[in-house]
């Protein structure tokens, strides 16, 4: 079980320009500050990544997220209510560009993130710094479940691990909200941790 003093730890390394490994609801994530260019390399370099591939921005509150980007319209500010806390990244349209770092090559699209935790991990929801998040695994290698699956290069090159325990294991649902608000349309990019019979009884709720 995570502790606050846990989270204050991860808070801090975030906020110095650290690389973190960390639990969350689907499986283990490296986590950084999202706007400093070398933590962020530092994170690709970990994973074996392409500069070019987009990550997500993930919060720990809902509320905070949504107040980091107030261009959201209402029909899209409702749908991220609906499906957030959730296993799920959702694909939003950013008009204003931020977080360029965890975009890639489209600034116009973010990738965002508020994981549901357990209570063994609920420590975390007390950090309010946003970090760009990836899976803690090497690039196109298998999600890591627990922290021994996580590559020893990556729990070696990070400053801080925190070890959560077992994870759920499935990866976390990418769904594209970006016609939602003119349209209500929305497509489930990649399937993983909920279904698109969940996704689509909550954007519905």
């Amino acid at each position: 079980m995570l502790t606050a003093a846990d989270a204050e730890t991860f808070g801090r390394c975030i906020a110095v320009g650290g690389v973190a490994v960390f639990p969350a609801d689907t499986v283990y994530g490296l986590a950084c500050e999202p706007d400093l260019d070398d933590a962020v390399e530092r994170l690709y370099r970990l994973k074996g990544r392409r500069p070019d591939k987009p990550a997500a921005v993930m919060f720990f509150q809902r509320d905070l997220a949504l107040a980091a980007l107030p261009e959201l319209g209402p029909e899209t500010r409702a749908a991220v209510e609906a499906l957030l806390p959730g296993p799920v990244t959702l694909l939003l349209p950013n008009p204003a560009r931020r977080f360029p770092l965890a975009c890639g090559p489209d600034p116009t699209t973010l990738g965002l993130r508020v994981p549901a935790l357990p209570q063994p991990l609920a420590a975390l929801r007390a950090v309010t710094w946003p970090v760009l998040q990836s899976s803690a695994n090497r690039a196109g290698a298998a999600d890591a479940r627990t922290l021994d699956a996580v590559p020893v290069p990556i729990r070696a090159g990070a400053d801080l691990v925190l070890d959560g325990g077992e994870l759920p294991g499935t990866p976390s649902t990418v769904v594209d909200l970006r016609p939602y608000q003119a349209t209500g349309d929305w497509r489930i990019v990649r399937e993983g941790a909920l279904d698109r019979g969940a996704v689509r009884r909550r954007l519905s709720a």
